[in-house]
């Protein structure tokens, strides 16, 4: 199945069985999925598609693949025959003398074999009171045929029989991308069974069972790693261009490649319920819907190609019986005409577009669950986020220590992680990872306790230490000048901020050692990607979070974000998105995928961060990011701008060539074959127009472009 006229074939033969309740036909995969009763049997639904001119193959089947690969050097045998005879028979009529007779059998014998191919579908059509392009083209030659042309028609056929060909390549190499993605995971784990592993095709693992991993190896199951230590490449996942570091504890993917260690996996989900399993279903799903550009060329085709019969008739008739014309002439260019109206290259146009621009998107870790979708990002003008785990990291850090007196850096770290040892307050496992960074040591105190709403205290080398607030500070009798001043600045930066210090005692004063400032640190690529938006057209960028306001403000001036609300519950959030949307039109919003639900589902484009084997973001999500990475949103706006404007590009072009040609006939300024050869020219150029998208640009080239495009 390689055009648009056969799918609508295999549509009217299915839907007119009885039992047959819906038929989903996908020309990109060359698959049909049918929704039946138990009336209906295989047998049944494969005459059915016979009738329509194609052959059923069962899809996975060993000798599907064998049968289609005969048929298309069959198709290749004929077109080549009709080729070599056109060919012979032009230089032998450009040589004349006596072999000017063989001229027209070389001719008829072009035309019976390029017309094989076309013939047959032809009939079919004319059966179920279609005009496809097979009886558009029929018509011609037989026309050119009957006024004794016999040179052009099986030029013409040859033409189009090539054109078939080239397409169904060209479309092939469209469907190898997206067969790419499902030929990712292996067919067979090495699985633990009794004493020792054996291999066994994945389908048959459960739940729970132990793996290995060879080095160099794919991951043929989704999960979680028990022992070994490997760097994995996650691109076909999340697109990630470096290996990430996997030990125990890890989650790994199926279809990821293991680097030079050995890993032991527990198997966390079956086959068909991994990460990659459920990308390629939601792909395949993504591909039925048609997109707004391929709609509006499917209703225009539909009426496009009766209209243009119709007026090749008149053009046939009327200028000889109102204008006294020739008949031969304007019966020929009526033939021309006909030729012209095939919307080839119209039809498939824009699913080419679509579905190299959704195989792109997948590649690069972004999945988008359709054409509308895909059209929506590439117009988006305006986007809001989320802070926490979007613009932030969704975690505390310590992301600056201030020491006072002799104090060192490393003492009041060491001290204060020493403290909080005994403390499971997400501010102390902060502070107490900041010390493992550093390689700094935490010594283990004793007689801890922890003060309600303040802070903890222990004993540490000897001295009773604290940890806390500014008000246990102030409690103690040590807030300072220099401390307050201290706090101020940190405090002016929206931080949370803990007070390391040694207790009065003993008729000792206390004293504050230092302070550490706590916060949910800003993504070290948030502000690049912020740009880089910028820079693809969204004109603008607001963030929405339930923090306090200043908080939120300092997050968005660190960032480059355009206007930050903050204190929003999620009503509110909604609220936000509407009026933005009124303002903008097409608005994306970026967050996790369940939090933010309402405000994306509100949103024109609803988009989820960090999707690898979440279930419920791709679930939710009208787009994907794989991977914690915010440049990657830039990447898909720019891919969706170039998809859309391939897409205009190669509607304008077909509509123009056709405009053009369509003068030309009624002037009688083309011919037959040139009128064919444009619409093969312009075929081709759609497909290889649409399959640049495919091409892979550098991540670094992408932010490069964006950069110069924002200074221009």
């Amino acid at each position: 199945m390689c055009c648009a006229d056969e799918v609508g074939a295999v549509e009217s033969a299915l839907k007119s069985l009885r039992g047959v309740n819906g038929v989903q036909v996908n020309l990109m995969r060359g698959s049909v999925t049918i929704d039946h009763d138990s009336s209906v049997n295989p047998q049944t639904l494969s005459r059915a598609i016979g009738r329509a001119g194609l052959k059923a193959l069962p899809e996975g089947g060993g000798g599907g693949e064998k049968e289609a690969e005969s048929d298309r050097r069959r198709q290749l045998a004929a077109v080549v025959i009709a080729g070599v005879l056109t060919a012979v028979g032009l230089l032998v009529g450009w040589i004349g003398s006596g072999l000017s007779w063989v001229a027209p059998w070389l001719f008829a014998g072009a035309i019976v074999s390029g017309g094989s191919l076309v013939l047959p579908k032809a009939l079919r059509a004319i059966a179920r009171r279609s005009l496809d392009m097979n009886v558009l083209m029929t018509v011609a030659v037989l026309g050119a045929v009957v006024i004794g042309e016999w040179g052009e028609a099986a030029m013409v056929v040859f033409l189009f029989a090539l054109s078939e060909l080239l397409e169904a390549f060209s479309l092939g190499r469209a469907r190898r991308a997206i067969r790419s993605l499902m030929q990712l995971s292996p067919e067979t784990a090495l699985v633990r069974r009794g004493a020792e592993f054996v291999e066994a095709p994945v389908e048959s693992v459960e739940v729970g069972e132990i793996i290995t991993v060879r080095s160099g190896a794919r991951i043929p199951l989704d999960g979680e790693v028990i022992s070994g230590r490997s760097g994995v490449n996650q691109a076909p996942i999340t697109g990630e261009s470096m290996p990430v570091e996997k030990e125990a504890g890890a989650t790994v993917f199926a279809g990821t490649i293991n680097g030079e260690g050995s890993l032991e996996v527990r198997v966390t989900k079956l086959s068909t319920d991994s990460t990659l399993a459920r990308i390629i279903h939601l792909i395949e799903e993504a591909q039925s819907q048609k997109a707004p550009s391929e709609r509006f060329v499917d209703v225009f085709a539909r009426y496009y190609t009766p209209a243009v019969f119709a007026a090749a008739i008149l053009v046939a008739i009327a200028p000889p019986l109102l204008l006294g014309g020739e008949w031969l002439v304007w019966f020929y260019r009526a033939l021309v005409l006909l030729v012209i109206a095939c919307p080839c290259a119209l039809v498939i146009s824009t699913p080419v577009s679509i579905v190299s621009g959704l195989t792109a998107m997948a590649r690069r870790g972004v999945l988008i669950k359709g054409g509308i979708v895909l059209e929506a990002v590439g117009r988006l003008t305006a986007v809001a986020m989320d802070k926490t785990g979007t613009i932030t990291e969704g975690r505390p850090r310590v992301l600056n220590v201030v020491s006072f007196g002799d104090a060192s850096h490393a003492d009041v770290v060491r001290l204060a992680a020493s403290v909080n040892v005994h403390s499971d307050h997400p501010l102390a496992r902060a502070i107490e990872t900041y010390a493992r960074e550093l390689g700094i040591e935490a010594t283990r105190s004793t007689n801890f306790r922890a003060v309600s709403g303040r802070g903890a205290e222990a004993e540490v080398e000897g001295a009773r230490c604290f940890i806390g607030n500014r008000s246990f500070a102030d409690e103690l009798g040590i807030l300072s000048e220099e401390l307050g001043q201290a706090l101020r600045e940190v405090e002016a930066k929206a931080l949370s901020v803990v007070i390391m210090g040694r207790k009065p005692g003993g008729g000792k004063p206390g004293v504050a050692l230092g302070l550490l400032a706590i916060g949910d640190a800003i993504r070290p690529d948030a502000a690049e990607a912020i740009r880089a938006l910028h820079a693809a057209g969204v004109e603008e960028i607001i963030m929405l979070s339930g923090d306090n306001q200043r908080s939120v403000d300092a997050i968005a001036r660190q960032a480059g974000i355009d206007q930050a609300y903050g204190e929003l519950l999620p009503d509110q959030k909604v609220e936000r998105i509407r009026e933005l949307v009124n303002r903008k039109g097409r608005v994306g919003m970026v967050g996790d995928g369940v939090n933010d639900a309402p405000a994306m589902a509100h949103a024109s484009v609803g988009i989820a961060m960090g999707a690898a084997g979440t279930d419920t973001a791709l679930e939710t999500a009208d787009m994907a990011l794989m991977e914690d990475d915010l440049g990657k949103l830039a990447e898909a706006v720019h891919l969706g701008r170039r998809t859309v404007r391939i897409i205009q590009a190669n509607i304008a072009f077909a509509l123009g060539i056709k405009a053009i040609f369509l003068v030309l006939a009624i002037t009688g300024h083309t011919s037959l074959w040139l009128a064919i050869l444009a619409d093969t020219g312009a075929t081709l150029v759609v497909i290889a127009n649409s399959l640049r998208l495919l091409r892979r640009r550098p991540r670094q080239e992408h932010h490069r472009l964006a950069s110069v495009q924002a200074r221009t």
